[in-house]
């Protein structure tokens, strides 16, 4: 067990690694400038000489000296502010943790309902089991605008501006949590179909035991860690997510600085939340990997 958490650990440090790369690059050939869009005004009286100083401290000075910042929690700072990265993500990132763990905390309990419903009804399981397609094939943006039609100007349950904190998170979080149930709910149901299958099922209904309790005590049991692998997966597609549905709804969280520094091209934020991004992923991923052979023993 140790060595296999070791070598994921050193699959994950590389991972991270080979994000950080690859958006460094790909930012770097990013056509554009944004110390040009800020500094290159004739009213600032900024000679091209003094404009390339700044360039050169925005930059980094370099791929390596850039990768040893971020080894030591030096993220730069941003071309828009002139203030620490750092300091804009610890900014957001409050909002888009409540954000994104509201939207897991109802996504996986919404997910099992769909999969373990579409077990237990015959006649609805075409039907069930065509809801996560559905779910999946609708747009973000889209959901998020629906969604406020509905709930905000139709029904005038939820406020479009102000009320509670609560309030507030009733519709991000019905938008991140509607997509992300769906490809979990589609291998657990999958899943579920295959382990009722198996020919331990026949022989503990011989026993007496009821569908509900197969389902729910044996067959739950060996079809949970497909659909923890695709939780896991999903949980790191939360980040991504939240930039659409932050702008959406006007809220300040880190997809609303990453739409920003979008605008903007300020490329030390842009890197920062990807990096940020690639972090969230691989330590979800590394938790799952670790949880494998609890809930199997046979995976140990």
């Amino acid at each position: 067990m140790t060595a296999h958490l070791l070598r994921r650990t050193g699959q994950a440090l590389l991972v991270l690694w080979a994000a950080f790369t690859a958006a460094y690059l790909l930012l770097q050939a990013m056509p554009g400038d944004a110390v040009l869009i800020k500094f290159q005004n004739p009213e600032l009286g900024l000679s091209p000489e003094r404009i390339a100083e700044i360039r050169s401290y925005y930059d980094g000075g370099g791929y390596l000296h850039t990768l040893l910042g971020f080894l030591q929690g030096d993220f730069g700072y941003s071309v828009e502010t002139g203030t620490p990265v750092l300091d804009r993500l610890a900014e957001g990132l409050p909002a888009t943790a409540e954000l994104a763990g509201a939207a897991f905390a109802l996504a996986v309990p919404l997910a099992v309902l769909i999969a373990f419903a579409s077990c237990h009804s015959t006649r609805l399981r075409g039907l069930l089991l065509a809801v996560p397609s559905l779910m999946v094939s609708v747009p973000v943006f889209l959901l998020g605008i629906l969604l406020v039609q509905l709930f905000s100007f139709r029904l005038g349950l939820v406020p479009v501006i102000g009320g509670s904190r609560a309030q507030q998170l009733v519709l991000p979080v019905l938008t991140l949590a509607v997509p992300v149930s769906a490809p979990i709910a589609q291998v657990l149901a999958r899943a579920l179909d295959h382990a009722l299958a198996q020919p331990y099922v026949p022989v503990v209904a011989a026993k007496g035991a009821s569908r509900s309790r197969i389902l729910w005590r044996h067959a739950a049991r060996n079809a949970l860690p497909p659909a923890l692998t695709v939780a896991g997966l999903t949980f790191g597609e939360l980040v991504a997510g939240s930039v659409v549905t932050e702008t959406v709804f006007g809220r300040n969280g880190v997809g609303r600085l990453t739409e920003q520094a979008v605008d903007s091209q300020d490329t030390p934020v842009l890197l920062a939340v990807v990096v940020l991004a690639a972090a969230v992923f691989v330590l979800v991923n590394l938790l799952v990997d670790v949880l494998f052979p609890i809930l199997d023993p046979r995976l140990a």
